[in-house]
């Protein structure tokens, strides 16, 4: 008998609107976030203060040299194109410089939006990997109602209690992912070995991994700071949420890898034969 489901399909939501348009936003990850020099930003300062190279038509004079002053901290940082639509459709054009008044709101939605943003990044990632329709279904559904707080008006989304939700997102998202790596993890391979820390992720920083298999790899969270991950295959294993900073991917096989943002690459070290997703460029960097 023939599954009625064969002739079921899922659209996938395309992520362009998800990618950081600073020519729309109005630097407000230059100003809304708190800093720390000591985590590769330009000074320390408060959330609520302009950055010191943020300049009056709200760009960064400083952009191109990120790299060269050691700014791994703006470098790592993606909005998530949360910044334009805080921008252009929250506030319909009007910017914090002009209206002073609204300013603390804004930024505080932008901190909201962010978060809305990249659980859309995630969650239209998910919908485009080979699963069951059923569960397809079920991240439709949530990127329709996920998508639809972005256009709410200020005021509700000031009151947004998006820590459940958030836990109804992450769920969607293993299974997901259990299902993507069990198709690349071997049951063969030496378990990878790490002592976890803050919040459970391994602490892998520093440690030599070009000797391991790391296909179908859970690594979420995982602290993978300066690691060296020279040619390694890392097929089907999971990076949501891993610290990538300076991890040295040259030659290293990312494009099967899943739950990886620009954000993360942007921090890490690779060269013109790395091979990344489909989804994210190659920084200019490397």
């Amino acid at each position: 008998m023939k599954n009625n489901n064969e002739n079921i399909k899922i659209e996938v939501v395309n992520n362009e609107n998800l990618r950081a348009d600073c020519e729309k936003c109005f630097g407000f990850c230059c100003v809304a976030l708190y800093f720390s020099s000591s985590e590769g930003f330009p000074e320390n300062k408060d959330a609520g203060k302009p950055c010191i190279n943020l300049q009056s038509d709200f760009r960064c004079k400083v952009h191109n040299d990120l790299k060269k002053k050691g700014l791994k901290g703006c470098m790592a940082y993606d909005c998530f194109g949360s910044g334009q639509k805080v921008a252009q459709i929250t506030y319909d054009g009007n910017d914090w410089r002009k209206n002073p008044e609204s300013s603390k709101e804004m930024y505080e939605c932008f901190l909201i939006m962010r978060q809305i943003h990249e659980m859309l990044w995630y969650l239209t990632e998910a919908s485009s990997k080979d699963i069951s329709i059923s569960l397809k279904l079920e991240l439709k559904s949530m990127l329709v109602k996920t998508e639809e707080l972005t256009l709410l008006k200020p005021d509700a989304l000031l009151k947004l209690d998006l820590i459940m939700y958030r836990v109804d997102v992450n769920n969607l998202l293993k299974k997901v992912s259990e299902l993507v790596r069990n198709k690349f993890y071997s049951v063969k391979k030496i378990p990878l070995k790490g002592k976890k820390i803050f919040g459970g992720g391994l602490d892998l920083i520093g440690k030599d991994l070009r000797k391991k298999d790391l296909r179908g790899e859970n690594l979420s969270g995982a602290f993978l700071i300066a690691a060296n991950l020279r040619g390694v295959d890392l097929s089907g294993a999971d990076l949501i949420g891993a610290d990538l900073r300076d991890t040295d991917f040259s030659d290293a096989d990312l494009s099967k890898s899943i739950f990886l943002t620009q954000g993360q690459i942007n921090a890490a070290k690779g060269n013109s034969s790395t091979r990344l997703p489909k989804s994210l460029n190659k920084p200019s960097h490397w």
